[in-house]
């Protein structure tokens, strides 16, 4: 038992290292797909048949495909195709496969926040001579975002633990780390720190947003 508690902290370095990498890939992508989802749920409510079209077909495309294929496509596949498309960083290829997935997601979350909205909101500030940009801005969004907080908050989360996948890509995250430990000291005991260093930052997380959700609540 000392001997496995001795191996497991010397892991432990090397683990919260990768831990960084994972946490780094998850604020990335979240961020980055939130400002995409904006446009794509904006433009699958437009009355601009076009737009609407193309809007929903990118969601329809990146919620209906998995996003491990996503991550080979951007990273093994464009660069076959069109060669001036290579990507030699595995953080950057996993950045944009994972914004690009995660914005349809976000996207549909954010439409039916808006969605749920009022009509009568609408109609009031068209009354009132307000555009369409400046009813958005001024009154839709500021009412919705709260709406959009806890389904955001889980997104987060389910990122968080999915950036496993990048492994696949040789991505030095905490699960490629944890993988390349136990094959070479031959040790199947470093999924138990690896494991806890998951539930720890999950729990961290989960309860920030817990505490900002009941925050939000009390304006509602």
């Amino acid at each position: 038992m000392e001997d496995a508690l001795i191996k497991i902290v010397g892991w432990l370095p090397m683990l919260i290292k990768a831990t960084g990498v994972t946490l780094a890939l998850t604020a990335a992508s979240v961020s980055t797909a939130l400002v995409l989802a904006v446009f794509l749920a904006l433009g699958k409510i437009s009355k601009d048949k076009i737009i609407s079209a193309v809007c929903s077909g990118y969601v329809f495309f990146f919620r209906g495909t998995p996003l491990l294929m996503q991550l080979f496509f951007v990273y093994y596949t464009l660069p076959n195709i069109f060669p001036f498309m290579t990507i030699n960083s595995r953080f950057l290829a996993a950045w944009i496969a994972f914004s690009l997935n995660i914005a349809a997601y976000l996207a549909e979350i954010i439409r039916a926040a808006i969605q749920s909205i009022h009509k009568g909101q609408f109609e009031a500030a068209k009354a009132l001579g307000l555009t369409y940009g400046q009813t958005m801005r001024l009154i839709i969004i500021p009412q919705a975002y709260r709406r959009m907080i806890p389904p955001v908050c889980n997104e987060f989360v389910m990122v968080l633990k999915d950036t496993s996948l990048v492994s696949i890509i040789a991505l030095t995250d905490l699960t490629f780390q944890t993988r390349m430990i136990a094959s070479n000291k031959a040790s199947s005991l470093v999924y138990i720190p690896a494991m806890l260093i998951y539930l720890i930052i999950t729990a961290f997380f989960t309860a920030i947003f817990n505490r900002l959700e009941k925050r939000l609540s009390i304006y509602e």
